[in-house]
């Protein structure tokens, strides 16, 4: 069995992460770190540019294959590095693929299919869009509120994450189709733009797998943490035993609020509709919520909001 590579740490100098992995650069990039770095250390780096070298190393370990898990994130930080993300693949990559595109086409005669397989791009182009725009302007906004302060009642990042996806796959469609099934005589340049969409394809990959697995957990960490707090702030929270607290912590406030719905003898289908969710989100909110309790009826959860004083006892209708 392989030992598993140590993990980058503050004291390694920048250039060897780049040397050990190109992608790398990327990140640097994204994070605004400057180049010409020469012989200093991750963190003296970072510290010339006033970025959270934790936040860099985290995504630098977990795109390597390495420990990202000892390094906690700023979500400020996070933000502005996808925001740069979304800037490059919209405003510089895939831009740069389609001038490809179009110039290898244009290298013989256009044909109805040429046409097509422009559109293809063009429509896949138009859905990242929309799904960047949307964290952009969405989730980041949310997340700003919290950071100030701000409780939010109408989303959580779950109802976010649960249809997350990397956007890649169409990306492998066009590269198979062009590779496999479209005879091209003049391919210099055409071999040039799937190259891009190649690596296209294992960035946004990589981007995706940051956000799940780095910003989207540290962002239910902060909403745990604000969930606590006002507990915590509530005149009655003294007399809540630690057991009570661990129990509420380890759910998000999504949860809570199916935890009731169920106690109300709700369906999942009725649950779907008061909190404006999908009934295959409920169904993953149910799941997850018995894997953290270990109950698994409604009988128990009704009980547990009861015990717990999610629901009031007298409000509910509870057959004999």
């Amino acid at each position: 069995m392989n030992n598993p590579k140590p993990s980058f740490s503050p004291d390694d100098r920048m250039r060897s992460l780049i040397d050990a992995n190109n992608q790398l650069l990327m990140v640097a990039s994204r994070f605004g770190i400057a180049f010409g770095f020469g012989d200093k250390t991750v963190i003296q780096v970072c510290e010339d540019d006033s970025v959270d070298y934790r936040s860099f190393l985290a995504v630098c370990n977990l795109i390597d294959g390495r420990d990202y898990s000892i390094y906690p994130v700023s979500l400020t930080s996070m933000m502005e590095y996808l925001r740069k993300a979304h800037t490059y693949f919209l405003d510089f990559l895939l831009p740069s693929i389609r001038h490809k595109l179009i110039d290898s086409l244009n290298s013989s005669s256009i044909e109805d299919v040429d046409i097509l397989l422009l559109r293809f791009f063009d429509d896949y182009v138009a859905e990242v869009r929309r799904h960047m725009t949307y964290e952009n302007d969405r989730i980041f906004s949310y997340v700003d509120r919290l950071l100030n302060g701000e409780t939010v009642d109408d989303f959580r990042i779950s109802d976010y994450s649960g249809s997350h996806t990397s956007m890649a796959d169409k990306l492998s469609e066009l590269k198979e189709v062009f590779i496999r099934h479209y005879h091209h005589k003049d391919t210099m340049i055409l071999a040039s733009a799937l190259n891009d969409i190649m690596m296209c394809h294992e960035d946004l990959c990589s981007h995706c797998e940051v956000e799940d697995r780095i910003f989207m957990p540290a962002v239910e960490n902060l909403e745990r943490s604000m969930q606590l707090k006002m507990r915590t702030s509530r005149p009655d929270s003294i007399t809540e035993n630690k057991e009570s607290d661990e129990a509420l912590a380890e759910m998000t406030e999504r949860e809570l609020d199916v935890i009731r719905c169920v106690a109300e003898g709700l369906s999942n289908k009725e649950i779907a509709d008061r909190l404006c969710l999908s009934v295959h989100t409920v169904t993953t909110y149910r799941r997850n919520i018995s894997s953290k309790l270990g109950i698994h009826s409604p009988a128990g959860l009704t009980i547990f909001a009861i015990l717990h004083n999610l629901v009031d006892i007298n409000s509910l209708s509870i057959k004999d």
